[in-house]
C-alpha cells in the first residue's frame, strides 16, 4: 500500500466514522438520556436519505433552492416529526419496561417502511451531489479525493462541536444533564421536563435526518437502509458508553479505522472486526469508553 493509497483510505475511514457518530449521537441521546430503546433510530437515517431524493425537486420548484435549500428544508421537517412523535407515541414509553419499549418502536420501523414502499416505491434511488461539490483534489500523481466526502466530514465535526458546546458549555445543555439523572428533582426545581425531553428527542431525529440526508450522494438510497445502520449505531453506543457523546465520538471514530482497512487488509474476516472490536473494549471497560456526559 503506497502513501496515497494509505491516505486515502485514512480519509475514507474518517468520513465514515463521523458519519456513523453523527446517526449513533441521536440515538445516544434517546437512549442515553431519556432511557428509551429507539429500534425506530435508523428509519430515521433512512427517511432523511429518501427526503434528500424526495424533496430536491419540490423544493428547487417552490424555492428555486438547490442541495443546501433541500438540507434546510429538510431538518425542519425533521425537527416537527421529532417533536410530533415524541407527544404521540414516545411521552408514553419513559415509565415502562424495555420490552414495551422494543415492541412499539420495532412497530414504528415496519410502519415507516410501508409508509416509504406507498409513497416512493422499492427502488434504489441516487442523489447528486452539489455542483459546489462535485470536484475532486489531487493526491499523488494519478489519484484524487472527492470534495463531498471531506464536506460530510466538515459537517460531522461542526455538528461535534456544537454538541459539546450545547452540552458543557450552556444552560440548556445542563438541564439536559440533570434531567437524565434525576428527573424528579429537575421538575420540583419548576424545570419542564417533559418539553425538555421533547426536544431532546426533536433534536435526535434532526440530527439522523440530516446524517441520511448528507450521506444519500455516496451512499445511494434503498429500501432497508435504516435497519443496517440501527446495527452498527448500537455498537457504537454501546463502546463509547451509554449516553456519552464523546463516547459515541471516540468509538465511531475506531469503528471507521476498523472496518475501512479491515476491508483492505482482511477482506474476509471484515464483516465481524467491529464485533471483535466490541468484545475486547467491553471485556477491559464493560460499561464502555466514557460515562454519560
Amino acid at each position: 500500500m503506497d502513501f496515497a493509497t494509505f491516505l486515502i483510505q485514512c480519509l475514507n475511514s474518517l468520513q465514515y466514522g463521523l458519519l456513523l457518530f453523527l446517526v449513533a449521537s441521536g440515538l445516544t441521546l434517546i437512549f442515553g438520556i431519556m432511557g428509551v430503546i429507539n429500534l425506530a433510530h435508523g428509519s430515521f437515517y433512512m427517511i432523511g436519505a429518501y427526503m434528500a431524493y424526495a424533496l430536491a425537486p419540490i423544493v428547487a420548484y417552490t424555492f428555486g433552492g438547490g442541495f443546501f435549500a433541500t438540507l434546510f428544508v429538510g431538518l425542519v421537517l425533521a425537527v416537527l416529526l421529532g417533536y410530533a412523535l415524541e407527544w404521540a407515541f414516545f411521552s408514553f414509553l419513559y415509565e415502562r419496561e424495555h420490552l414495551q419499549q422494543v415492541l412499539m418502536t420495532y412497530g414504528l420501523i415496519l410502519v415507516f417502511e410501508e409508509l416509504r414502499s406507498m409513497i416512493v416505491g422499492d427502488e434504489v434511488y441516487g442523489v447528486k451531489a452539489p455542483e459546489a461539490l462535485s470536484g475532486t483534489i489531487p493526491l499523488g500523481d494519478v489519484m484524487t479525493y472527492p470534495v463531498y466526502r471531506l464536506f460530510i466530514s466538515g459537517v460531522c465535526l461542526a455538528l461535534a462541536g456544537g454538541m459539546w458546546f450545547v452540552f458543557t458549555r450552556t444552560r440548556l445543555g445542563m438541564m439536559i444533564r440533570a434531567g437524565s439523572t434525576n428527573r424528579e428533582m429537575v421538575q420540583s426545581l419548576g424545570i419542564d421536563i417533559k418539553f425538555l425531553y421533547r426536544v431532546v428527542f426533536a433534536a435526535g431525529v434532526a440530527i439522523a435526518v440530516l446524517a441520511g440526508m448528507v450521506a444519500a450522494p455516496v451512499s445511494s438510497v434503498y429500501p432497508g437502509m435504516g435497519n443496517q445502520v440501527l446495527i452498527i449505531c448500537f455498537v457504537v453506543v454501546v463502546i463509547g458508553g451509554i449516553g456519552s457523546i464523546r463516547g459515541a465520538l471516540l468509538a465511531a471514530l475506531l469503528i471507521g479505522l476498523v472496518d475501512t482497512f479491515g476491508k483492505v487488509v482482511f477482506p474476509q474476516a471484515a464483516g465481524v472486526l467491529v464485533y471483535v472490536l466490541m468484545a475486547l473494549i467491553l471485556l477491559w471497560k464493560p460499561d464502555g469508553l466514557f460515562k454519560a456526559g
